[in-house]
């Protein structure tokens, strides 16, 4: 289905090329109308009370008359080879031809009228039969002025020719550069649609990303806590009870956390964490807490300052689920007693490292998690930052455990005018 630019395009286009046959046709009838004005005044002057006097005017009222209602004759509808309403412009044309020529026979001062005609049958046949047709006609028209001269004059015989050719020409070139035009807009429309199609695709796949990553940051995440809390309720059930439902409480706190986080993820709004107020560092402490237990100890340090200046909405989004992401595999992966959440706020950029005293692995080497279970993480890292053109850097050997680094660039800092370097823009 055409989008509106496109059917306004097209329309447009349309509009444009309707106006300007509409105007060549009233200037063609205007100047057919002076030269056939002119031909017949001059005749009835010099030639008064001749027998054929009545011939020339019923054929001169005849030439108008088909002339004024050329439309009517041609008719309605496409006019394409073959169709109806072409063929009745062909004997249209047919007509106004041999009463011309006739005219022309009867009296020479008529076949001026014919550079009028050298443009309707440009407009009506096809090249080559329109150029035959200008050949012929101007054959005649050379023949008819020898007749008004009485004698050969060389201006005669190549004048008509001259004015045939320019005439064609600027038709022909004129058509050429409309069918240039017309194609020009048809390759634009088509590549807007292109477009549009490819904008939508790509559209499609990063919306796709964005739901893979904010599930799996979210949901899929606390999902993976409960489980684990549940196993560790079920593990000591019949031994420790009252350990078992702090368990098991603690489950229930995942999960309303998940819901919330799922009802902010339908109405795409900023994780719960955030959306509570606090910014970022509140959200940073809040999730500290969540993932803290009885293996777990999370801290979080603020550098320079116990409050963090108010970032973009975007970014803070973006350092949270990286945060989420990284205690998550620390959590099911790490084997860690520690993790520290550090947030860094530099001149240019800000940094959120985490790191924890688990077994480590080695990141060149193959993920020791099943095949499709698990892997999204770090490539859903990756994917935020790099769309807030920020970089990732994670540092771990076995034994070891790992270090990880998420920077976001800033806004650049204003530098002083005198510097000749200019002020330096953050790398996006």
């Amino acid at each position: 289905m055409p989008k509106p630019y496109d059917s306004y395009a097209s329309n447009t286009s349309g509009d444009t090329a309707d106006a300007d046959r509409r105007w060549l046709g009233a200037v063609m009838h205007v100047a057919f109308f002076l030269l056939l004005g002119g031909a017949l005044a001059r005749f009835l002057l010099r030639h008064p009370g001749e027998p054929r006097t009545p011939w020339i005017l019923a054929l001169s009222l005849t030439l108008a008359v088909l002339h004024l209602l050329g439309p009517v004759l041609s008719g309605p509808g496409p006019s394409g080879p073959g169709t109806p309403a072409a063929r009745r412009r062909l004997v249209r044309l047919g007509l106004v031809v041999v009463v011309w020529m006739v005219l022309v026979v009867l009296a020479p001062s008529f076949s001026w009228c014919a550079v009028p005609l050298f443009y309707t049958g440009l407009r009506t046949l096809p090249t080559r039969a329109a150029l035959v047709l200008v050949t012929v006609l101007t054959v005649l028209v050379v023949a008819a002025q020898f007749r008004l001269a009485g004698g050969f004059d060389p201006n005669l015989l190549l004048a008509p020719p001259a004015v045939a050719a320019i005439a064609a020409a600027v038709f022909l070139h004129t058509e050429r550069q409309a069918a240039r035009q017309r194609a020009l807009i048809d390759d634009l429309i088509r590549t807007r649609r292109e477009l549009a199609a490819s904008e939508r695709r790509e559209g499609t796949l990063a919306e796709r990303q964005r739901l893979s990553m904010e599930i799996h940051d979210s949901l899929a995440q606390g999902l993976s806590s409960q489980r684990m809390l549940l196993q560790a309720a079920e593990r000591v059930w019949e031994s420790d009870q009252d350990k078992a439902r702090a368990h098991v409480r603690g489950a229930a706190s995942v999960a309303e956390h998940n819901l919330a986080e799922a009802r902010r993820f339908v109405h795409d709004l900023a994780p719960a964490d955030l959306a509570r107020g606090g910014g970022l560092e509140a959200a940073l402490r809040a999730l500290a807490a969540r993932e803290s237990g009885d293996h777990l100890t999370v801290r979080v340090h603020v550098d320079d300052g116990t409050r963090v200046p108010p970032l973009p909405d975007r970014v803070q989004s973006a350092l949270l689920r990286i945060a989420q992401g990284a205690l998550a595999n620390v959590r099911e992966h790490a084997g860690a007693s520690t993790a520290a959440l550090s947030l860094t706020l530099l001149d240019d950029e800000v940094v959120l490292d985490v790191t924890d005293d688990g077994h480590g692995f080695d990141p060149a080497g193959p993920s020791d998690a099943p095949a499709g279970t698990r892997g999204h993480g770090l490539p859903a890292m990756h994917a935020r930052l790099r769309q807030l053109g920020g970089t990732l850097t994670v540092e771990s050997a076995p034994g070891e455990g790992t270090a990880l680094s998420a920077a976001i660039p800033l806004d650049p800092p204003r530098t002083d005018p005198a510097d000749p370097a200019g002020p330096q823009e953050a790398p996006r």
